[in-house]
């Protein structure tokens, strides 16, 4: 039976993997990869010997028909991104969709997520909250954060080592230099670091840092 898998990878750690993943991934008749040379290392460390296909932002319009036309004749295919669950701020979503167009069945695993384990070790209320991934990088982006002025649940960014000092200034003039923040980054790996505090002393802590890795921010709401 035809069946697109997604299968979550690890976002540092790559102990994290599951083994269902790793059983889907040695079974499947190919793997669609956001960087096959990313996904290579991967299947390498666990000695998988896979038919890797790249699917990512830039080419996902053109390589989803022929991937449903394979699904359609039988064949069972993985979707992987370069770390975490694909579909969140990856590539994912507009191939999901045109499987359940197609009637065709799409299974995913559970599996990591970067903004987890950020929240939870935020501190911050986990029970509500809202994901914002990441933000607009120029047009709209300041509408955007005024639009969560009176946001009262707890608010969830990811962000690039770039513009993090970026970021956390245009947060502590929207919200106030009060405003309690965690900043994650490099989860799971040899150098993680969990940074919490007004919006005022984490900028202070990072503009004395060379910023590395990926990076979520944890807002805290109003």
């Amino acid at each position: 039976m035809s069946k697109l898998f997604i299968v979550p990878t690890p976002i540092g750690n790559l102990k994290d993997i599951s083994f269902r993943a790793l059983e889907i991934l040695t079974e499947v008749d190919y793997i669609l990869a956001e960087d096959t040379r990313k996904t290579g290392f991967l299947l390498r460390h666990y000695e998988i010997q896979a038919s890797l296909r790249s699917h990512h932002k830039f080419n996902e319009h053109k390589t989803s028909e022929k991937i449903i036309d394979d699904l359609l004749a039988g064949k069972k295919i993985a979707l992987v991104s370069d770390a975490g669950t694909p579909g969140i701020s990856d590539p994912g979503f507009l191939l999901v969709r045109e499987c359940l167009k197609a009637e065709i069945e799409v299974e995913t695993l559970p599996g990591p997520t970067a903004f987890v384990p950020a929240l939870i070790n935020s501190g911050l209320p986990s029970d509500r909250f809202v994901f914002e991934g990441f933000l607009p990088q120029k047009k709209g982006r300041k509408t955007r954060l005024e639009s969560f002025l009176e946001e009262e649940r707890t608010m969830i960014f990811y962000e690039s080592p770039y513009r993090l000092l970026k970021t956390l200034i245009q947060f502590r003039d929207i919200f106030g230099p009060e405003r309690i923040v965690s900043v994650s980054r490099e989860i799971s790996k040899i150098h993680e670091e969990n940074v919490r505090g007004s919006l005022e002393e984490v900028i202070l802590h990072f503009q004395e840092k060379n910023i590395k890795g990926e990076i979520v921010i944890v807002l805290s709401g109003r």
